[in-house]
């Protein structure tokens, strides 16, 4: 995942938004949105070579999400996946500021990452507050300092969160006019569709070919054998009723793709209602 756009406790009726893009080499085996896990059951797409993810959400409302640090000097070919640090997120049962504390324990085995968990909605039966914790194991004071984040919009790519790179400056901008109105997915979806890049002089050295850093400063990234891969809208609203869109391009052709909708309540809000999930639906970009 490598452009996340948060409306973090911002919006009259949507305590959560987020409007994400995955990217990633097209060669990557990669299962799309579904729902998974035993005794947790957790929505998320899936890598297949690693068997984590990158963005996902449980019944229960927790969320968690990840975007690698760009540091091509610095990457240990045999550190685990980053990915695993979402799955677990998800699938653990205990306290978020515990299963944080606990995690920073081993985060400098993994290579760079930034990582998201929260939970969007109060629970005060399970002693739930709502939170969305933030933490990087390559920034100041390194991953056991994963601190609250105060009610706003944040956008997160490569670098630490909020890192101004040409990129995230204009998503941010786009996403913070959309939350000032009516939440609307389908100009999510173009927002986090536009594939202009940045003038060379904007762009930052992050130890990349120039080619690279060019064509990566797109918010959608079309590249040699790699770019965006999917981009993911979920929404939670304050009546506890959660939307999750995939859209997932065809690697071999990423002029096409499938949207994928789910549509649950988190479970112990109160409210009852049937969890839809609709039939995949493609499209050509």
């Amino acid at each position: 995942m490598c452009l996340i756009l948060i409306a973090w406790q911002s919006h009259p009726d949507f305590p959560l938004v987020i409007a994400a893009n995955r990217d990633e080499f097209y060669a990557r085996r990669t299962r799309p949105a579904a729902w998974w896990g035993q005794a947790v059951s957790l929505l998320a797409g899936r890598d297949e070579e690693a068997g984590g993810t990158w963005l996902g959400i449980n019944r229960r409302g927790r969320v968690a999400m990840l975007t690698n640090v760009r540091a091509p000097l610095e990457r240990n070919t045999r550190a685990p996946s980053r990915g695993l640090l979402v799955l677990s997120a998800l699938q653990s049962a205990g306290p978020l500021g515990q299963w944080v504390t606990e995690s920073a324990r081993t985060a400098q085995s993994f290579n760079g990452f930034n990582l998201l968990v929260g939970e969007p909605l109060p629970a005060p039966a399970r002693g739930v507050d709502a939170q969305l914790l933030y933490s990087c194991n390559r920034g100041p004071g390194g991953a056991e300092n994963a601190r609250a984040l105060a009610p706003g919009i944040y956008g997160l790519s490569n670098a630490l969160l909020d890192t101004p790179w040409p990129k995230l400056t204009r998503a941010v901008a786009a996403f913070a006019c959309q939350m000032a109105n009516t939440v609307d997915t389908d100009a999510l979806l173009r927002l986090m569709a536009n594939r202009e890049t940045a003038r060379d002089a904007e762009l930052p050295n992050t130890g990349v070919p120039l080619d690279w850093e060019r064509a990566l400063s797109a918010i959608q990234i079309r590249a040699k054998g790699y770019g965006t891969r999917a981009t993911t809208i979920l929404t939670v609203r304050r009546d506890g009723t959660a939307t999750f869109l995939e859209r997932a391009f065809a690697p071999d052709a990423p002029q096409h793709f499938v949207d994928r909708r789910f549509e649950f309540v988190i479970d112990g809000t109160g409210y009852r209602a049937p969890i839809l999930d609709s039939p995949p639906r493609g499209e050509r970009g």
